[in-house]
């Protein structure tokens, strides 16, 4: 038997609607004028011509920007050191929520040091000395090693096993001869893919887009990341551009323009395409009702 809507509802409906479609125009309009600024005309561009499409196509930003020496390389160190991190965040992560889960001696007052790291800190000199005394400077492991663990993402874990999954499991398992390792491996990992799956996403996006951790502690080119090595070829071209200036050089003076004004919106989407992309392929996990049929009785 159909419901009939009223026509209160079918009003709320189509203005839920029309606020949703303002909201999604809002949020993904700015992403489509950077994406077709980054092939059109730089001189269209700044004149404010590009709004809906591309106008006279160019790919002179991309091609400057891709036949700098260091962006391959720092695009691997950036994928390397986002894999790597991330895989080790979620490890160290999943392992603390979990202890954090359970009933132990002195838990409030582990919970209190968590938590007091996350309103008080060192400082970036002691940090820096820390770095040092490890022989973590000018090393790639500073980039996988530096903020391994979040408190905030550890409470969440923590919340999400608390909350999910019920005691009874655990009651069951040791039953059946379970230690906390295998319990942690085989039940509570496997049943968290929703967690995963958010986690991996905060840590993946942080690691990508660390500028501070390469640029403080990472002087060696061939070890820096991809975010350090574009602020620097934005920052080399306004240069070349205002010594362009001074030497009144006109036609160098327009060329390099155009290449700094396409390079800033190709910069962009080289080092935002990876981050939708795993945004895109992590949207499967973010799931509710895990649990269904998991406990019976």
């Amino acid at each position: 038997m159909q419901v009939k809507n009223s026509m209160g509802d079918r009003i709320f409906q189509v203005v839920n609607h029309m606020l949703l479609l303002a909201a999604v125009l809002v949020v993904t309009y700015p992403l489509y004028i950077i994406l077709i600024a980054s092939v059109s005309d730089p001189y269209a561009v700044m004149r404010g011509e590009v709004l809906l499409y591309p106008k006279n196509i160019s790919t002179i930003g991309y091609e400057r920007l891709l036949k700098h020496k260091d962006i391959w390389t720092a695009y691997k160190n950036t994928v390397i050191y986002t894999v790597a991190g991330t895989s080790l965040n979620l490890i160290v992560t999943l392992m603390a929520g979990y202890a954090l889960s359970r009933n132990f001696i002195g838990k409030k007052w582990v919970n209190l040091y968590f938590v007091f790291t996350m309103f008080f800190s060192g400082g970036l000199i002691p940090a820096f000395l820390q770095v040092k005394s490890y022989g973590l400077y000018n090393s790639p492991w500073v980039m996988v090693l530096m903020g391994m663990i979040s408190v905030w993402n550890v409470i969440i874990a923590r919340t999400f096993i608390k909350n999910s999954l019920p005691d009874e499991l655990y009651e069951a398992a040791v039953m059946d001869g379970c230690s906390h390792v295998w319990y942690f491996i085989k039940i509570v990992v496997p049943l968290s893919k929703a967690l995963i799956g958010v986690l991996v996403v905060y840590y993946a996006v942080a690691h990508w887009n660390d500028y501070m951790t390469g640029l403080v502690y990472i002087s060696n080119r061939k070890y820096q990341p991809l975010q350090v090595v574009l602020k620097e070829l934005l920052t080399s071209l306004q240069v070349t551009d205002s010594m362009s200036q001074m030497l009144g050089d006109v036609a160098d003076n327009e060329l390099m323009m155009r290449v700094a004004e396409s390079v800033k919106y190709c910069a962009i989407v080289i080092s935002t395409v990876p981050i939708l992309v795993l945004y895109s392929s992590m949207q499967k996990f973010f799931v509710k009702g895990v649990l269904i049929g998991s406990v019976k009785g």
